[in-house]
């Protein structure tokens, strides 16, 4: 797969906010505690375009390079190396947020009341010395990076967007970074403004040596499941060519003619079959983790009128 990088963009007129006053949440719902507010699970209840993009399994192949851009935010690394296990459970975080992210698309609204509120719990002993997973500038990176891997890989497949679908699917995603506590107004106005911000943090991020342990237990794991294992080699060599060169050389991740020659064939073997896959194949994963999410809805339920009638 290609880099990740800012889109050319149509000189439109800019609003305030990507979100409408409908969307926008209570300071005080999101900042503390984990009651969600009523107006986002409104806003979330027909994201008709996020639900097109989302829903393609072909987005799991940029899970990896999400991760590393997210740990690219020192914060954002120490917090992950420090509280995750990446060396034993690699799939845990990916499980984690696709979970998020097919709830927030197409959960009923008590279930993406309480996804929210279990990410909120989740996050909540998750600080220390430099970082914080309540901390709103942390958690636009990580909806940053979510919506640039999805859509450019999205993209890359299916062919480029018109300007009208491109906008209102960036303002679908704006979703996703006010459920992680992010403030609307800190979601950049536009896509010409979010390619601001991409390129502006690209360009001063540093590795740190958090994220590089993250990274290798990530990329060269000796303990996940087989099946991980056997398909490591091709997603290094893919998640090396969706790095931005400045990051990818700071994780030590070589980009060789060979390599550049294999994700290239990959690429072209994707665009040329992937889309004519049969839509049950192409939504499996999707399927399977929403499944999986309303399973352990029912069984946390079911234990907490266990503990209420003790």
């Amino acid at each position: 797969m290609s880099e990740v990088k800012s889109e050319p963009v149509a000189v439109a007129e800019e609003t305030n906010n990507p979100v409408t006053p409908n969307e926008k949440l209570s300071h005080n719902s999101t900042a503390i505690g984990t009651t969600v507010d009523p107006n986002l699970l409104d806003s979330l209840e027909t994201p008709h375009h996020i639900q097109q993009v989302v829903r393609e399994a072909i987005l799991l192949a940029g899970g990896a390079a999400a991760i590393l851009l997210q740990i690219a935010n020192p914060g954002v690394a120490k917090g992950v190396d420090e509280h995750s296990n990446f060396a034993y459970r690699p799939l845990d975080r990916l499980r984690t947020t696709m979970t998020f992210i097919y709830c927030m698309a197409f959960g009923s609204r008590d279930e993406k009341k309480t996804v929210i509120e279990m990410v909120h719990r989740a996050h909540a002993p998750v600080n220390g010395p430099g970082y914080n997973a309540n901390d709103p500038t942390l958690q636009l990176w990580v909806a940053a990076t979510l919506y640039a891997v999805g859509t450019d890989l999205y993209q890359q497949v299916f062919g480029p967007m018109n300007e009208e679908t491109a906008e209102q699917l960036y303002r679908e995603y704006a979703i996703l970074a006010v459920s992680l506590r992010v403030l609307p107004e800190m979601w950049p106005p536009s896509r010409k403004a979010f390619w601001e911000y991409w390129d502006y943090q690209i360009a001063n991020l540093e590795i740190s040596q958090h994220a590089k342990n993250v990274a290798s237990d990530l990329l060269y794991s000796k303990h996940a499941p087989f099946r991980v294992r056997v398909v490591l080699p091709l997603v290094r060599v893919t998640t090396t060519e969706m790095l931005p060169v400045r990051l990818r050389e700071a994780y030590g991740l070589r980009s060789t003619a060979i390599r550049r020659g294999v994700n290239r064939v990959t690429v072209e073997v994707t665009k040329a079959t992937y889309p004519f896959l049969p839509k049950f194949i192409r939504t499996y994963p999707m399927q399977y983790y929403l499944k999986d999410m309303r399973r352990r809805i029912k069984k946390r339920q079911k234990l907490e009128i266990d503990m209420s009638e003790k």
